[in-house]
């Protein structure tokens, strides 16, 4: 038998495109080919770019520049793949170039250049597949698309229009997850909301069971996993309401990202956001009712053209009122080919700069204050690591590498993965500090 061939492989990018690399990645070694974790060590790269922004598209490229110095031989997938233009334009040397979720044509590219080293062997890849995510977490990716036309984006043009994957295979999925020892599921997609829109809720099946391919009921059969559920990118649709209840109920953690992007009706219109005729701010408070402890990040752009210091004021205005707990923000940034870099008004670069920097110091304050009010209570945290100061922990809510951090120190007694009730000792703008009171049943 031939000696195994060696990939390596660069992801880059949001979540959605690390779901992608995983599906690669499952493929590859379920053909036996092996994966290296170096540029020396591998006969081929593959490198999963991302486009959606000039310093992403940058990153991209550099990263695409050092596999090629480094190895020679490259293969090029992911968002930035759909302009192969620019990709060709700056390094025309590379091997193949194929857009976002593209796995199967990412394999007969790799067959092309570097032969299957013998037939396949599922057997040699676990039911879960391969994750580049730490073994407790994983994201789980029910669509693929979007149908929004966002002025400022152009994903739609990279990964096509909504496809909501079936119920039964999601949930599948979830359950291989669950078995292999994760213990929080991230449900992510360019419009989780959205989901079964696109088959008009069509009713699908899991172990046997009737499901409709709609957002709730796949809260529901998620929740029945007994392990944390968190959901991403969920726009502020009227249907989100139904989801408070499961929340509440601890069926699924009280967390939802919203991505908010601005809070000035002619600005989101502009933007073209779906959902823009929304009143964010009941809404919040409708949620709130329901289901007190619950969290809510989003994010926001500032300086978007045509944007005034008015409107922006206004933004600022929503963030006091609104108190968010968790907030990220971008000064706008034109991304070639997206419709917004034909609109009047645009902001100087300093001007954007400046009013991102007010909008994060004013969440700053709201973050400290809302943290503060933690001190004193029992929470129950997941186990991210162990180091030499003790336990690094995330609570309900933090999601992994965008929010915050419980920092358990001095208590060494703990695995990634095991759940520990904790007791919130201090707090500062970003993280809570804690001291243990049990690992959780």
């Amino acid at each position: 038998m031939s000696k195994p061939k060696n990939i390596g492989f660069v992801s880059l990018g949001c979540p959605k495109a690390l779901v992608d690399s995983e599906q690669i990645l499952t493929k590859l070694r379920a053909e036996g080919y092996l994966i290296s974790p170096s540029y020396e060590g591998a006969d081929l790269v593959v490198v999963n770019t991302c486009g959606f922004i000039d310093a992403a598209v940058e990153e991209s490229l550099d990263a695409i520049g050092e596999a090629l110095t480094e190895n020679g031989k490259v293969i090029v997938t992911g968002c930035l793949g759909a302009r192969e233009e620019v990709i060709r334009k700056a390094h025309p040397q590379v091997l193949a170039v194929t857009g976002p979720h593209a796995a199967d044509e990412v394999l007969q590219h790799v067959h092309a250049h570097l032969p299957q080293p013998h037939d396949p062997f599922v057997s040699l890849v676990p039911p879960q597949g391969i994750k580049l995510t730490p073994q407790h977490f994983a994201y789980l990716k029910i669509s693929e698309g979007c149908n929004h036309s966002c002025t400022f984006c152009i994903i739609p043009s990279m990964r096509g229009p909504l496809l909501s994957r079936p119920i039964g295979d999601v949930l599948q999925e979830a359950r291989n997850l669950a078995d292999a020892g994760v213990r929080e599921l991230l449900v992510i997609s360019q419009d989780t909301s959205a989901y079964g829109v696109d088959v008009k809720y069509r009713t699908g099946f899991a172990s046997g069971r009737p499901l409709r391919t709609r957002l709730r009921e796949l809260c529901e059969a998620l929740g029945e996993l007994g392990i944390w559920v968190r959901l991403h990118y969920v726009y502020p649709y009227p249907s989100v309401d139904a989801l408070l209840p499961l929340m509440a109920e601890g069926k699924i953690l009280p967390y939802l990202d919203v991505p908010f992007q601005h809070a000035s009706a002619r600005v989101l219109k502009a933007m073209k956001r779906p959902a823009s005729a929304e009143n964010n701010l009941e809404r919040l408070r409708t949620w709130r009712a329901v289901c007190p402890d619950i969290t809510v990040r989003s994010t926001f752009i500032t300086g978007f053209p045509g944007e005034s210091e008015a409107e922006f004021e206004e933004l600022l205005a929503f963030i006091a009122e609104a108190r968010l707990d968790r907030v990220g923000c971008f000064a706008y940034s034109a991304v070639d080919g997206a419709a917004a870099n034909a609109l009047p008004g645009a902001v100087a670069e300093e001007v954007r700069e400046e009013r991102k920097r007010r909008l994060m110091e004013l969440q700053e304050d709201i973050s400290a204050e809302l943290l503060a009010a933690k001190i004193g209570r029992e929470i129950e945290v997941l186990v991210d690591e162990v180091d030499d100061d003790g336990t690094i922990a995330r609570s309900a809510a933090d999601a992994p590498e965008i929010d915050g951090l419980v920092f358990v120190n001095e208590y060494f007694d703990a695995e990634p993965g095991d759940f520990l009730r904790v007791r919130v000792v201090d707090a500062d703008e970003h993280d809570l500090y804690a001291e243990i009171v049990a690992r959780a049943a």
